[in-house]
């Protein structure tokens, strides 16, 4: 067990930028770990648990050309333990503050990833692709439990996702809480990402009315309309209260990422109208918010 450091030391180890990024295999880290380099982190790819410490202690030595560091853990390496909370708990011991990112999707859609490319699950044996990603979901379950910021690929393409990353680490203070004002359409599942979720399926919908169908929520018809209706304006003002009295709660438990899931039935008009102004109106309040919106455009 390394020697606890001092005062000094920690507070120059808890000014690294410094991400780990783990997840589900298929679920999109080497897109996760692209989008970090684009940012301007120095990625380290397939680094077990046992070299955490010592590649963050060296990014610290290495200083503005590592300043921002992410690492990378595949369960495929065959020094992965599983034992990411403890790597993560000796990172901290010695100052640092590290961000675990969490790559997910659903299992079918795991699946429909291995089946095109024509490979087999790293864990799944003499099995099939489902047993492979079940193996993994326990070993991987601690890590997922105690991720600061679930990422959920399943409706996303690798445009979709980079962008979603580069959008949740473009530099800015890490110490102050980021929130995601997430579009989507019932229809088409709840994100496994959120943290609330709000139905504004109560608003009628403009999808009923021709000149406004083939228009989103991003579009001045549609917003002017959505929250033009009785009891828009004052669910979002609400809403936002509410966020801003848990937010301060949140930071200092240490989660840095919210995403807040506004959903309607196809998740192009009225989900994406509000998370839009959801995401303005908490901007007037000082938080760090942004909107995006799953499924806008599947219709």
């Amino acid at each position: 067990m390394p020697l606890r450091s001092t005062s000094t030391e920690d507070s120059a180890r808890a000014r690294l930028d410094l991400v780990i990024v783990t997840g589900a295999s298929g679920g999109g880290r080497s897109t996760v770990a692209k989008a970090l380099e684009n940012v301007g982190y120095y990625v380290v790819d397939n680094l077990p648990e046992s070299l955490m410490l010592p590649m963050a202690e060296l990014a610290f030595e290495s200083g503005d050309a590592t300043r921002r560091t992410a690492m990378v853990l595949d369960v495929r390496s065959h020094a992965f333990t599983a034992d990411l909370a403890g790597a993560v708990a000796e990172l901290k011991a010695r100052g640092f503050r590290p961000r675990v990112v969490f790559v997910d999707a659903e299992d079918d859609v795991l699946v429909r990833r291995y089946e095109k490319v024509r490979r087999a699950h790293p864990l799944q044996g003499e099995g099939r692709i489902l047993d492979g990603i079940s193996a993994e979901r326990k070993l991987l379950a601690a890590a997922r439990e105690a991720a600061d910021a679930l990422i959920d690929t399943s409706h996303l393409n690798e445009n979709q996702l980079r962008a979603r990353v580069e959008e949740l680490f473009a530099p800015a203070d890490a110490r102050k809480i980021r929130i995601t004002t997430l579009s989507f359409g019932f229809k088409y599942g709840i994100p496994l990402d959120a943290d609330f979720v709000v139905d504004v399926r109560f608003l009628p919908n403009p999808y009923w009315i021709p000149e406004l169908r083939d228009f989103t929520g991003t579009d001045g018809p549609v917003s002017d309309y959505v929250l033009g209706q009785p009891g828009a304006r004052e669910f979002i003002d609400d809403y936002a209260t509410l966020i801003g009295h848990t937010a301060p709660g949140f930071e200092r438990e240490g989660k840095r990422y919210v995403t807040i899931a506004v959903g309607c039935t196809g998740g192009k008009h009225r989900s994406v109208a509000i998370a839009e102004a959801l995401a303005s109106t908490l901007r007037e309040e000082g938080l760090s918010a942004y909107p995006h919106h799953r499924d806008k455009g599947l219709e």
